[in-house]
């Protein structure tokens, strides 16, 4: 028997970079409440991939982390164009091996209600992109 969604929404902030175009590679994820109170932070290495890749990733765990939350609706903000596009069907995923991190997230939107996709300039993803960053300076020390 399924569990009854929570009655709430959770905001997602996802990024994802590399340093090189593939290179070293990270994700952040940032989860807040309809306060914008702060529910969760991811910040993780990702080893080598491309820009695109590691935003696609950051999308799937920021997903995961709501469905693990038992949200009902989501509004997942990407600063990256391309993404954001491809998620609401206004291009075509070429590339298979971002399509398998389509298909993933387009899969997790099933354990929601409603998925609202915006797309947000950078400067207000900038806590997202911190945390990216941080994962990739530190990947040396894990």
């Amino acid at each position: 028997m399924a569990r009854k969604r929570k009655e709430e929404t959770l905001y997602i902030f996802a990024d994802g970079g590399a340093r090189g175009n593939p290179g070293p590679a990270a994700i952040g994820v940032v989860l807040l409440d309809k306060h914008g109170e702060k529910v969760e932070e991811i910040s993780k290495y990702i080893g080598n991939a491309t820009n695109n890749a590691a935003e696609y990733l950051a999308v799937v765990y920021g997903l995961q982390e709501a469905v693990y939350r038992n949200t009902s609706r989501v509004v997942l903000n990407v600063d990256s164009q391309l993404i954001a596009r491809q998620l609401k069907g206004e291009y075509k995923v070429r590339d298979q091996n971002l399509k398998k991190f389509f298909d993933l997230a387009l899969n997790l939107f099933r354990g929601f209600d409603k998925v609202d996709i915006v797309e947000i300039p950078r400067e207000k993803n900038k806590r997202a992109d911190t945390l990216v960053n941080k994962a990739i300076n530190l990947k040396g020390l894990f």
